[in-house]
């Protein structure tokens, strides 16, 4: 049997983890040969909820289940991570400016970058789900100098599994059938889906929709399809963010299939024109435990403004709270 991996999650109690947590243990992350502990983190008023939830984990029985261990602090719940995946963040509350936001943010995501510096492996490998997404990932990243840039990444997979499924849905195929969708820029209602290297059933999307389709019903769609969603359900995503989160981690421990392109917030080299230093959404191909960029694509002129607008939006957001980065 392999020698067990160390998965810490924050966030641990809430809607999301309730839907990821059994689906880590039961081996859809990293392979069904694969033993883990699940270190769950959470604040002290939620440590009640989380117990209960660890001892339902227990009672699943699970085989790769080798250990549970809860805490009410990220410097005990990071200690020797190999995973580290940032649910937990401060919502936005009613009357708060986006601006007051990301600044309490920046305090969670500071203290868990220095805990991931401190304490998590070497080679740790770090997802922040948690809004804003991007600039989190930067805040952390930033209070983790011993860590590469690299080893942080944030969550727009669950936009990506949204393109795929709408344009499925659209031509009438299976969310299988549609590839290499994807989404540039922020989680946010600024993202761009781009379907300019996409196929459905090995045919390109683009020869098989029509542009103005495309252009103003598909794109605000998504962009908008999170907002949707909680005036469905009176709470946001959990079960498709938990499938996004299990996707992502996935592709980047075991690799992307076929060489298809997926879609990560990842730190900006440059490439593409954008901002470096940027957590930016970017195609990506994994191997081997690393994910690079997807380079020499083809863009067009619809696609460079929309590229652009995303990233001036993360780099106000960065303005924003660059007093408090190191």
């Amino acid at each position: 049997m392999k020698k067990p991996v160390c998965i810490a999650v924050t966030g641990a109690s809430g809607g999301i983890s309730s839907s990821l947590l059994f689906r880590l243990a039961a081996g859809e992350m990293l392979g069904r040969d694969q033993p883990l502990i699940l270190q769950l983190v959470e604040v002290s008023q939620a440590m009640t909820s989380l117990a209960g939830l660890a001892l339902e984990l227990e009672d699943c029985a699970l085989p790769l289940l080798q250990d549970i261990r809860i805490f009410d602090n990220p410097e005990e719940g990071f200690n020797g991570a190999d995973y580290a995946i940032l649910i937990g963040a401060r919502p936005r509350s009613a009357g708060m400016e986006r601006n007051d936001l990301l600044t309490a943010n920046a305090q969670i995501f500071e203290r868990q970058g220095k805990a991931l510096n401190d304490f998590a492996s070497p080679d740790v490998k770090v997802l922040v789900v948690g809004n804003p997404a991007n600039t989190n990932a930067l805040i952390a990243s930033r209070n983790a100098p011993d860590l590469d840039p690299k080893q942080f990444s944030a969550l727009t997979r669950l936009d990506h599994n949204r393109t795929k499924g709408l344009v499925a849905k659209h031509l009438g195929v299976t969310a299988e059938a549609v590839e290499n969708v994807i989404i540039w820029g922020n989680h946010s209602s600024t993202q761009y889906p781009d379907l300019n290297q996409a196929q459905a059933a090995g045919k390109s999307v683009l020869n098989q929709i029509d542009e103005s389709y495309y252009h103003h019903e598909l794109i605000p769609k998504i962009q908008q399809r999170g907002s949707e969603i909680i005036k469905a359900r009176g709470h946001s995503s959990a079960a498709s963010a938990a499938q996004a989160i299990i996707d992502h981690m996935h592709d980047w421990a075991l690799g992307t299939q076929n060489d298809d392109i997926v879609s990560m917030a990842t730190f900006s080299d440059g490439s593409y024109g954008i901002e470096k230093g940027l957590f930016y959404s970017f195609p990506m191909q994994c191997h081997d435990g690393v994910c690079e960029i997807k380079q020499g694509l083809a863009l067009s002129e619809f696609s460079k403004a929309r590229m652009l607008e995303t990233q001036q939006e993360l780099m106000a957001e960065r303005a924003s709270i660059n007093h408090l980065l190191p």
